[in-house]
């Protein structure tokens, strides 16, 4: 339907794109990327960004000329493509060097308490939380700092849950040359506490295993160390 220039959703299409947000369902393991994702530059991307959220201000009925808003569209311009989505772009991705593992060590290594904080895909609503990530070495190791990069590039992307789980365990996986890896992320979602339900004391956990890690023995021993608090 139009009303005037403007395009409206028909019913069919608004109970569809309703019902993807609220049961928060995704379509795919890799982030949608259109195959022009990168042909701009992040400075003509800062620069149409503007524009369009200047838009979605003025839409909203903002004064755009008041001291406190007119740098907005910028600095929302700017946010999104260096800070809060850098990570859509491989260039970010952070450089990763393998170390022989001299020591011999072949049990499982835990990084614990990885803070996190992405963006929902559905709602562009804050997600915020923890992520706990191992791997039993292959030959080689890697920097403990780099477990908790890698995280970080990958939250910095529209996001669901449970993808940027199996993102997080497939990069490891393939830079450590192991199938032995595991990802546990505990996070809430503002899409869930401050819209729609508003339920505030909710979290979401999912969980990613592979190789030992889908074994009941090695699960167990990385869950009970992801909840074992230690007070430091």
């Amino acid at each position: 339907m139009k009303n005037g220039n403007i395009s409206l959703l028909d019913k069919e299409s608004i109970e569809i794109y309703e019902e993807i947000g609220d049961q928060h369902l995704l379509t795919s393991i890799d982030t949608p990327l259109r195959p022009d994702a990168f042909d701009l530059s992040d400075d003509e991307k800062i620069a149409k960004i503007q524009d369009n959220f200047k838009t979605i201000m003025e839409t909203l009925g903002l004064d755009l000329s008041d001291d406190s808003l007119k740098g907005t569209p910028y600095r929302v311009a700017k946010m999104y493509v260096k800070e809060i989505f850098s990570g859509l772009d491989p260039k970010n991705k952070p450089k990763v060097a393998l170390f022989d593992n001299k020591y011999q060590y072949n049990e499982m290594l835990i990084e614990k308490n990885i803070l996190l904080q992405s963006t929902c895909e559905h709602h562009f609503l804050p997600i915020y939380g923890k992520a706990h990530v191992a791997y039993i070495a292959n030959g080689n190791v890697i920097g403990l700092s780099k477990i908790n990069r890698l995280v970080q590039h990958y939250a910095k992307r529209p996001q669901v849950q449970e993808r940027l789980s199996i993102q997080i365990m497939e990069e490891l996986k393939r830079v450590l040359n192991t199938e032995d890896v595991a990802v546990y992320i505990d996070a809430k979602h503002m899409c869930v506490s401050s819209r729609g339900i508003k339920d505030v004391s909710s979290s979401t956990v999912t969980s990613s295993f592979g190789g030992k890690f889908k074994e009941a023995s090695y699960k167990n021993e990385f869950l009970s160390a992801v909840h074992h608090d230690v007070s430091y």
